[in-house]
């Protein structure tokens, strides 16, 4: 269940980036049209990815239910830590990018 969930914050993570605004908040340049694109897909991939791996552990009546559970908090996490710790979600992100996948494999 943790990995697909650290897939699910990373991707959330990209689709945040995707916006102009939090691009520009949180990496302090602008963003050009096609890596707001490239993070737009990256972003659902993620989710996709995430989705799969619940369904693949879990079935479609149980992991349709974890992922969206996990989903929501991780995006509480965003919502809530965006406007005091911006920099620490960021990294938050990325460690959860690494070891998602890594947790993925390790389980089978």
């Amino acid at each position: 269940m943790l990995s697909f969930a650290l897939i699910g914050f990373a991707g959330f993570a990209a689709l945040c980036l995707a916006m102009e605004k939090h691009f520009s908040a949180l990496l302090v340049r602008k963003p050009s049209a096609f890596k707001r694109r490239v993070l737009r897909i990256v972003g659902w991939s993620l989710l996709t990815v995430s989705l799969a791996l619940a369904v693949h552990g879990r079935g479609w009546a149980h992991g349709l239910v974890e992922w969206v559970a996990c989903l929501m908090a991780g995006v509480t996490v965003w919502v809530f830590g965006l406007p005091y710790r911006p920099r620490l979600l960021l990294g938050l992100a990325a460690v959860s990018l690494v070891l998602g996948p890594l947790l993925a494999l390790l389980n089978g």
